[in-house]
């Protein structure tokens, strides 16, 4: 009788172990993106960008065109149909995937030309991209403007197929996450969603005759 005893309580430890990992991951997300997002707003630079949109004005892209810190706040990315928004950092390493929505470092920012490329866990952020649908808005609210695309195209792809993130001509937003979205353990697909920008509007890119 003692042996079953044991097991029974090795399982419950483990299993008391396992939520509170969960729970502090959870606790330390829910706290990141809450700080992040009301400091964001409260940001003056944020002010400023807002009021030059909403007279037609683009911000000065002085900012966007410096290399981002390792870990520096990119700004909040949100799907309105969904009703689900995200703070975005810098990098795609473990300790900013468990908070935020990364940006894929190599990669344009928003308001750059060419491809922008955030990755997130489909356990968390990007949970949702599962009910994600052609011609869905995709905002990106930056301190150098807000940025809003229109989904184009959702595919699942190889793990090694980098070419989803080559640089583009036009202005487009790569949102990348592992799929199947229900899978256990490392999922051996990912699903990708393809996005251009429509606001504010750019050049049609160049084209060579």
């Amino acid at each position: 009788m003692r042996a079953p005893l044991i097991t029974r309580c090795f399982f419950l430890a483990v299993a008391i172990a396992c939520l509170g990992v969960y729970s502090y991951s959870y606790l330390d997300r829910v706290l990141f993106q809450t700080y992040e997002s009301r400091e964001f707003d409260r940001t003056p630079e944020r002010g400023a960008s807002s009021v030059a949109h909403s007279i037609g004005r683009i911000a000065p892209a002085g900012r966007s065109s410096r290399l981002p810190s390792r870990t520096a706040l990119i700004g909040r990315l949100s799907i309105p149909r969904l009703h689900w928004s995200a703070m975005v950092r810098e990098g795609i390493g473990e300790n900013t995937l468990r908070i935020a929505v990364g940006h894929i470092p190599a990669t344009a920012l928003p308001g750059q030309t060419g491809n922008v490329g955030v990755a997130a866990h489909r356990d968390t952020f990007f949970r949702g991209l599962k009910d994600l649908k052609n011609q869905d808005e995709i905002q990106f609210a930056t301190l150098d403007g807000d940025f809003k695309y229109v989904v184009e195209s959702l595919a699942i792809v190889e793990p090694d197929d980098v070419g989803v993130l080559d640089p583009s001509a036009g202005n487009v937003l790569t949102l990348v996450t592992c799929y199947p979205f229900t899978y256990i353990g490392n999922a051996p697909k990912r699903f990708v969603v393809k996005a251009r920008q429509v606001s504010p509007e750019t050049a049609p890119p160049s084209t060579v005759e």
